[in-house]
């Protein structure tokens, strides 16, 4: 298989009557591509910024971005709250994350053991994307809101291509650690939003932050508790899709 990643750009190339059949791209920018006379059948996209930008999704003419929002809203009910302005909306939301993740985990603990550090297709197992949703709650909560000096729990998980941006990977631990002690972490880290959200006020929504990734761009309070939604719906979408696949199995 020929393999193409950082820094290979394609930009702008043209592929005439070739086969891509089995492809796979990950962490790829897409957008603007084109196809025409394409057979797609079977293929999988997985896009979880679909709805960030202001670009459609053309499909046979047709936008489908809306739908797909819709479906995903009809599967995981409360969804739809992630981006939530107010404090009662706010706290609305988490309590829903927070109950489809308890009812996830129940159904994880049901299932085979060892099913928490089984990867599909090469993806996070269910324990890795826990440790990044402690990670993704330390680095929008616990750093710029709470102004911890060393907000990051050992037992997170940050995103691979952080090692080509600076990125201090020696705060986490490595390998594949206990999972009862990724889930105290977890909970410790749900807690901690949760007590926040509690007492939140429309104007603590409104102080300005300090951006993790982006200094000079800075965020506000009521941003950075959106993205800690976003990413846990996420993944959640990411998890449930590989638990019903690992369920499939024979």
């Amino acid at each position: 298989m020929v393999t193409f990643s950082h820094p290979d750009d394609l930009s702008g190339a043209a592929f005439t009557d070739v086969s891509l059949r089995g492809a796979r791209f990950t962490r790829s920018d897409l957008s603007g591509l084109v196809m025409r006379a394409v057979d797609i059948a079977g293929a999988d996209i997985d896009a979880p910024w679909l709805l960030d930008g202001e670009n459609a999704l053309l499909v046979n003419g047709v936008d489908v971005a809306p739908f797909v929002e819709a479906e995903l809203n009809r599967r995981f009910p409360g969804r739809e709250e992630r981006r939530a302005k107010d404090p009662d909306g706010l706290r609305a939301a988490w309590a829903a994350v927070e109950a489809a993740w308890a009812a996830t985990l129940e159904r994880v603990a049901a299932m085979p053991p060892g099913t928490e550090d089984v990867s599909v297709d090469g993806e996070w197992s269910f324990a890795q994307t826990v440790r990044h949703l402690i990670m993704a709650t330390d680095t929008w909560l616990g750093g710029p809101i709470l102004g911890n000096e060393k907000p990051y729990h050992p037992l997170g998980l940050p995103n691979a291509e952080y090692e080509t941006d600076g990125y201090d990977l020696s705060v986490f631990v490595s390998g594949t650690p206990p999972y009862a002690e990724v889930l105290e972490a977890r909970a410790g880290r749900t807690a901690m939003v949760r007590d926040f959200l509690a007492g939140v006020t429309e104007a603590d929504l409104a102080v300005t932050r300090s951006n993790p990734w982006s200094p000079d761009h800075p965020v506000s309070t009521g941003s950075c508790l959106r993205t800690i939604l976003v990413e846990e719906w996420e993944h959640l979408r990411y998890a449930t899709r590989d638990l019903d696949a690992i369920a499939a199995r024979p």
